[in-house]
């Protein structure tokens, strides 16, 4: 099983990884690092990979699941209500792919603001962050995309 470890401020999280192509491809980009940005409950950091939306994307995701935001190329993990939730939901602006889903208490991102640092690593069975990244073979590959800064995340 592929997990990882979300750090954000002095948060981690730690995420077991779904078999979907975004999760591949998340996966294989690793360590992916980045700035903190906040949309209601919500925390978002832009990344250096490009993904299309898959079949079951969706703008309405449940507490713990991570997604990624296809239109501003970030990761997305709502905790709560958004701008735009209608009662009792956690909604996105747009659909967005889930690729993961945390193993940790998502509502300790409540301690986390807008411009902290935040990275995501490859974790070991025990969740901890793994050291030495076994080499991936044919799959891996790295793409780098120009990001668009406006607008909140998924």
């Amino acid at each position: 099983m592929r997990r990882i470890l979300i750090r954000a401020g002095n948060v981690a999280i730690r995420a077991r990884l779904l078999a979907t192509p975004t999760a591949d491809r998340i996966w294989d980009a690793l360590p992916i690092s980045g700035s903190v940005q906040t949309w209601g409950k919500e925390v978002y950091f832009r990344t250096p990979i490009s993904h299309d939306l898959e079949p079951d994307a969706r703008a309405v995701v449940s507490k713990g699941e991570i997604a990624f935001w296809p239109e501003g190329d970030a990761i997305s993990i709502g905790f709560g209500a958004t701008p735009i939730s209608k009662r009792g939901e956690i909604r996105f602006t747009s659909k967005c792919n889930v690729w993961a889903v945390a193993i940790d208490d998502v509502d300790l991102l409540k301690s986390v603001y807008p411009g902290e640092d935040v990275s995501v690593v490859e974790a070991d069975s025990d969740g901890q962050e793994r050291t030495a990244r076994p080499a991936r073979g044919a799959r891996r590959s790295r793409q780098t995309v120009h990001v668009d800064e406006g607008g909140p995340a998924g």
